[in-house]
């Protein structure tokens, strides 16, 4: 399964569309007025399915996850030296990728592909492909995106 990920051109807080592989949509990302990054994601029919928030106040990034109003885990940004790199307590996968954090794999612990992520260059906002082996993992792939680009943004600002 493809999701096309794009952040929209011209908005107050992150708003995000997805799109399937026939270009339909599929999610909606909204940005939250908040103290730190909240994104709610919503299906096509604006039912609310998701949520990443960031946790304030810490030395390293964390994002906390939820599943509608679930908490289903965390991921967080631990200090290294050369190339960012993020953990999470959720599902036993991992983040491996690239020092530009624009392609990197999601993978289990035993090292099982669960999706790939990358960047697509030269568009005036943040796209990206993920490409998700299994369907049913993809909104948790979606928030690891979201979360790590949430990251990135602030970092940059």
């Amino acid at each position: 399964m493809k999701l096309l990920f794009k952040q929209r051109l011209f908005s107050w807080f992150d708003s995000y569309d997805i799109y399937d592989e026939n270009n339909l949509p599929v999610y909606h990302v909204q940005g939250k007025l908040s103290w730190g990054h909240c994104l709610q994601i919503y299906d096509q029919t604006q039912n609310h399915i998701g949520t990443i928030k960031e946790e304030v106040l810490t030395f390293l990034p964390k994002f906390n996850m939820y599943l509608g109003e679930q908490y289903i885990g965390k991921i967080y940004k631990e200090f290294s030296f050369f190339k960012p790199v993020f953990h999470l307590d959720c599902n036993d996968w991992k983040i491996q990728g690239d020092w530009l954090e624009w392609d990197y794999q999601i993978v289990t612990s035993q090292g099982q592909l669960i999706a790939t992520v990358s960047k697509e260059v030269f568009h005036l906002t943040d796209t990206y492909v993920l490409d998700i082996i299994l369907p049913q993992n993809a909104i948790y792939v979606l928030m690891i995106v979201l979360a790590i680009d949430a990251e990135k943004c602030s970092r940059q600002n």
